[in-house]
């Protein structure tokens, strides 16, 4: 029996004897995290996906694996389509799959630890309308049968130093109780990694490619905190960095500290969106007074300081070295037909690792040659690594994390020469990205009022792509930060100054090849003569040739003409003394004029 099989017989043999006749597997930690640590793939493990957004419902007689657009193709070469159906989100969700396959009396099971109180409250209502109940389970089915599952890491917390965070620690625990107050709250839970690793200065390898440690935190209005984190991970350096004003407490005594502030009739700052339904059931059971609202550190840690724009600009000058010089080399040996995807990643991180300040990627890289590169979040292995042929086209999206910043960049090239069909939609990408890049918009525009301006030159021509056009970025912290986006259905959340966000719209052809552009871009003021309003912009911060073979620069106007020129000028004369001087002859040529 196939071990997807095994895993899922063995899964249905633990909830019988539960007594549970379903259950829901969500991708995330504890945290509501996108990427979570190798002990909180229970998704994974169950199922073979291995994207970032995605979840599974499993019944006694039915299964389901359920992708949003992203991973339409991924989700079928990994995940066995006899033992799960492929459902498609947002046109059908595990709430909604339940509602209609849910029947009297049957319980379905959920880990409390996992899923957000609005999910719990809705899924709730939609079994009861069918006679059915949503349970509470007290530990993981998963956790039972994964008989080799990782153990939490314990690896050692790190300081994030004031030149690096550019706001030191008392100044954080300060404005941010001040937003406690506001809020009407007498503290306020902590509970997203990257909001706790910004809040009190610490970094930490609990997660593959993002840099944050295990723990919750909580803040207090007279500028106290809590941390809760296993203690074997706090270093003298880390207790010193924290000082008096942060109390350290075991991981495990949080939900009983969760009680004391329950009885104590606290009132307590939790945000819906970020905290797992187990921490409201804690407080509201011990007697706490719940104000739902934003977690008080999202908003500051998207507007980045000025240490925080100079260092990120920083970063993705030595980013953009390490880049061109990988193109340089692709642009050489993969003609050859010997480099394959992994031969590609294996060489940009060893560019890349030997950048100033270097310490991880951001994110595993997507490297997809020819029909690969229309699988939007592929990730080659050793059973799907295709060698980049001539006359393909090559796409790759990576992304450094270094002590000043987090870079993410797509770069799609071809491989010889391009065809017309390639050369049209590549350009019509292009067209979308300036026109983001370029855009000038009113304080108080959010990102869903500026997404069409990027997909309008591929809506011409009957074109789209199934992905949001961007998102924001952390200061070395989540390649993948909240609460701004750029997208067809994101939120309202307004762009400001000092958010980074990317601008990535693509085409993908199914079994033929893919496109994306990707700069990161910062927000800021964009003040002229003339203006009624206060205006904003963007700054584009990445650095790296655009493929010129795929620019067909007949669809180009002669302000597009000027926007690409404009920006090869800069990638030269920034790049050109941080790279060797073949490298640099060859830069020359690849970013000639128009």
């Amino acid at each position: 029996m196939p071990i997807a099989a095994e895993r899922l017989t063995a899964l249905r043999t633990e909830l019988a004897r539960r007594g549970l006749d379903g259950f829901v597997v969500p991708l995330t930690d504890e945290h509501m995290s996108e990427y979570v640590g190798e002990y909180a793939k229970r998704l994974h493990w169950l199922t073979g996906f291995s994207g970032s957004a995605g979840g599974a419902v499993v019944m006694a007689d039915s299964a389901a694996m359920f992708t949003d657009g992203r991973y339409t193709l991924q989700v079928r070469d990994q995940v066995d389509g006899s033992l799960y159906e492929y459902q498609s989100v947002p046109e059908t969700s595990p709430t909604h799959w339940l509602g209609e396959r849910a029947q009297a009396g049957q319980k379905i099971g959920f880990d409390p630890w996992y899923h957000t109180r609005g999910w719990v409250e809705m899924t709730r209502r939609t079994l009861a309308a069918r006679g059915a109940e949503l349970v509470a389970v007290e530990t993981n089915p998963i956790d039972t049968i994964w008989a080799d599952q990782p153990r939490p890491p314990l690896d050692p917390i790190q300081p994030h130093e004031a030149e690096y965070a550019g706001v030191g620690l008392q100044d954080k625990l300060a404005t941010t109780a001040a937003a406690v107050s506001r809020a009407g709250a007498d503290a306020a839970v902590i509970a997203a990694l990257d909001s706790v690793a910004w809040f009190l200065n610490i970094r930490g390898t609990d997660v593959a490619c993002t840099p944050v440690a295990r723990a919750f935190a909580l803040s207090f209005t007279d500028g106290r905190a809590e941390l809760f984190t296993e203690i074997e991970k706090v270093t003298p350096a880390v207790r010193a960095a924290l000082g008096d004003s942060v109390s350290i407490h075991p991981r495990d005594a949080f939900a009983t500290r969760l009680a004391e502030l329950g009885a104590a009739r606290a009132r307590v700052l939790v945000d819906p969106e970020t905290t797992v339904f187990a921490v409201f059931e804690q407080l509201e059971k011990a007697g706490a007074v719940i104000v739902e609202g934003r977690d008080p550190c999202i908003l500051p840690k998207a507007r980045k300081n000025p240490v925080e724009i100079s260092g990120t600009r920083s970063a993705h000058v030595r980013d953009g070295a390490a880049l061109t010089r990988f193109l340089h080399w692709l642009n050489i040996e993969a003609p050859k037909g010997t480099v394959t995807e992994l031969d590609a990643d294996a060489k940009l991180l060893s560019m890349r690792q030997q950048a100033n300040l270097f310490r991880d990627v951001s994110f595993p890289a997507i490297t997809g040659a020819g029909p690969n590169g229309a699988i939007v979040h592929y990730r080659s292995s050793p059973e799907t690594n295709r060698p980049l042929k001539v006359g393909e086209l090559f796409l790759i999206d990576s992304g450094g994390q270094y002590l000043d910043g987090t870079t993410d960049v797509t770069r799609t090239v071809a491989v010889g020469s391009a065809g017309a069909e390639e050369r049209d939609r590549f350009t019509r990408v292009l067209k979308g990205h300036i026109a983001l890049a370029t855009a000038r918009f009113p304080v108080g525009t959010a990102g869903r009022q500026l997404d069409s301006l990027a997909r309008l030159p591929l809506w011409m021509a009957g074109l789209d792509y199934d992905h949001g056009t961007g998102h924001g970025v952390g200061s070395y912290l989540s390649v993948h930060e909240g609460p701004q986006r750029i997208a067809k259905a994101s939120s309202d959340i307004p762009l400001e100054p000092g958010m980074i966000c990317s601008n990535e719209p693509g085409y993908y052809k199914t079994g033929a090849y893919g496109i994306r552009i990707e700069n990161l871009v910062l927000v800021q003021e964009d003040k002229r003569d003339g203006d009624e309003r206060a205006m904003l912009g963007f700054e584009t911060l990445t650095l790296a040739p655009i493929d010129l073979a795929l620019v067909e620069a007949s669809l180009l106007t002669p302000e597009e003409r000027d926007w690409l020129n404009a920006y090869h000028r800069r990638v030269i004369e920034t790049l050109a003394p941080l790279v060797p001087d073949d490298t640099r002859q060859w830069l020359a040529e690849a970013t000639r004029p128009l």
